[in-house]
Parts: structure tokens; sequence; C-alpha cells
């Protein structure tokens, strides 16, 4: 029995075996029981179950503030550290290294661990935040080398990364670097990734907070399609996952947008002019979408394009090619 880290002994009439076993599997044990009447043996199998292989998941980045949802696989239950609960959100302040144990159906545990990083939150102050009133004109950065019918537009955190999507040159997503974050004088491009075998028409595009999730939606499918990124905000890495219909309430779609912790999806389109709401049951998983309410913006704009959020969400921006304004 030594040789897979257990023993035995046999003292008072009492058998016991211990220590920690280092191999799984069946294995058959041999005991000499010596008394007054002479020796005997006891025999007998013990069977050793592999540990479950726990998943913690990937590793987070998020703003301050934001809903994180954790959730552990690879057993039948799962216990975290940090006061968190499995599958359920909470909101991270700080950077924090989280362990998952999990337990199967044998009462076998094992452990993982997954960081969720914080970042802290950007202030805007560009004389009176998110005033549009108080707008003016920089500089332009020309992407006609790649696109020449640029249709929508996102960074990533910190601005080190601009994805500009196409919808005619190459209906693609194209990824430039700024080596100062939100320059664009100083972007250079890096690669492109195809959407046209989900959408020839793209034109509205958003990530998840760790740009491990890219969302395209356009006017041919009316639908908006998700897709995983192994790396986040590099689309190289990039594959097609599902794909939800908007087509019951917008068959010209033109762009979305997300809540903080992806439970709440907004479409814009052109043709019924107004603002789709939808939620999510599972934060920026567009299975799990279901329409809410719609907002009409006819009387501002009749082919409203474009839409962003301030950080709460207090106030919404709708652009539009009629007006040729933001609202």
């Amino acid at each position: 029995m030594d040789s897979w880290g257990v023993t035995a002994s046999w003292s008072s009439n009492t058998i016991t075996i211990s220590g920690t076993p280092n191999a799984s599997g069946t294995f058959s044990y041999t005991i000499p029981l010596t008394g007054g009447c002479g020796t005997v043996d006891a025999t007998g199998t013990i069977t050793v179950n592999d540990l479950p292989t726990v998943d913690a998941g990937t590793d987070q980045t998020v703003c301050s503030g934001d809903n994180v949802t954790l959730n552990g696989s690879g057993a039948s239950t799962y216990t975290w550290d940090n006061g968190v609960t499995n599958n359920t959100a909470f909101t991270a302040s700080t950077t924090t290294t989280y362990t998952v144990t999990g337990t199967d159906a044998n009462g076998c545990q094992n452990t993982d661990q997954v960081t969720v990083t914080v970042n802290a939150s950007n202030t805007v102050s560009v004389n009176g935040a998110y005033d549009i009133s108080t707008a003016t004109y920089v500089q332009n950065f020309s992407v006609a080398a790649q696109e020449t019918n640029p249709s929508g537009i996102a960074f990533n955190n910190d601005g080190t990364k601009m994805f500009v999507l196409g919808d005619y040159y190459g209906w693609d997503v194209n990824e430039y670097t700024l080596t100062t974050g939100f320059d664009v004088s100083t972007a250079s491009f890096v690669d492109a990734f195809g959407v046209s075998a989900q959408e020839n028409n793209p034109s509205g595009l958003a990530f998840n907070n760790d740009g491990t999730k890219m969302f395209v939606v356009g006017s041919t499918g009316d639908d908006v399609n998700e897709y995983t990124l192994t790396t986040g905000f590099d689309v190289s890495t990039a594959s097609f996952v599902d794909a939800f219909s908007v087509v019951s309430q917008e068959t010209s779609p033109r762009d979305l947008a997300f809540n903080n912790d992806g439970t709440k999806m907004f479409v814009t389109g052109d043709l019924g002019n107004d603002v789709n709401e939808y939620t999510l049951t599972t934060g920026f998983d567009v299975s799990t979408a279901s329409f809410v309410d719609a907002f009409s913006v006819a009387s501002q704009e009749g082919n409203p394009s474009g839409i962003a959020f301030n950080n709460d969400g207090t106030k919404m921006f709708v652009s539009g090619y009629a007006g040729d304004d933001v609202n």
C-alpha cells in the first residue's frame, strides 16, 4: 500500500488505513492479523477517485463599479471566497484574486483562481462633461487604405486601440493601435477581421468591458452577431459564437450599445426611427436577450445611425444622416 501513499496497521482489533493517495484507481490490500488463534489476512479494496478539474474562468478587467459574474465549471457545486456566490453578479471595487472550491458528485474537491483587475473609471471634463454644445473639432485620421465606407467605431478602455467597422470594402473590423490613448493622430493599422460570413452590411460595433466579446449589427441579417476573442481587444483571435435577431423590432438596424454590465442592449434603426431596448439575463450573452421597449427619435432624426451613453446611462446620444447632427 505504501506505493500509492497509504499505510495500514492493526492494533487492538482495529484496522487503521491512513495517508494521502497519490494515484487514482481501485487498489486491493491485504493486512495480516496476528493473535492468540494464529494469523489471518484481512483483505479488501479501496477506490480512489480523480479530483475534479475545476475552472474559475478567464481573468477579467473591468471599470470601478462594474458588475462582475464569476462562474466555476468542472464540478457539481462551487464555493467562492470573498463573499462571492457562483454565477451571481457583484460589484468589483478593487483588484482581487478569487478562489473557487469545486466539489464533484463523489465529494472530491479541487480549487482554481481567477483575477479581476479593476481600473479606475474615466473622468471626463471638457467645459461640461457630456455636453455636446461645448464640443469643438480637433483632427481626423484617414482609414481609406482599409475601408472606403466606414460605418462604426469603438475603442478599448484606455484608448490605445481603435476599431473601425466597414460595410463596403472589406465587410470587416479594422484594428489600429494608438501610441497615445484616444489621439487618432498616433494611430496605425494592425489587422482586420472579416464578418461577411455573418453580415455583409455591418454598421454597428461594440465590445464587452475586457474586450473578450465583440458584437456587430447589420441590416442584411437584421441581427446582432456575437464573437469571442481569446485575447481581449485582439481581433485576430475572434471567432463567431451566436446571433440574435432584431427583425421583429427593426429591419434596418444601424448601431448598438450596452450598459456597463451587459444586462441591457440598445439597438437603433433607421426604419423605425427608434432606440430598441433589450434585457440580457446573462451579461453580454445575446442568446439570453429579450425585447423590452422602444423609444422614438423620429422628431429629432429620420435616419438614426449611431448611439452612445454616458457612464451611468443618464444621458443618451443619437446621431443620424438625415439631420447630420448629434442629438
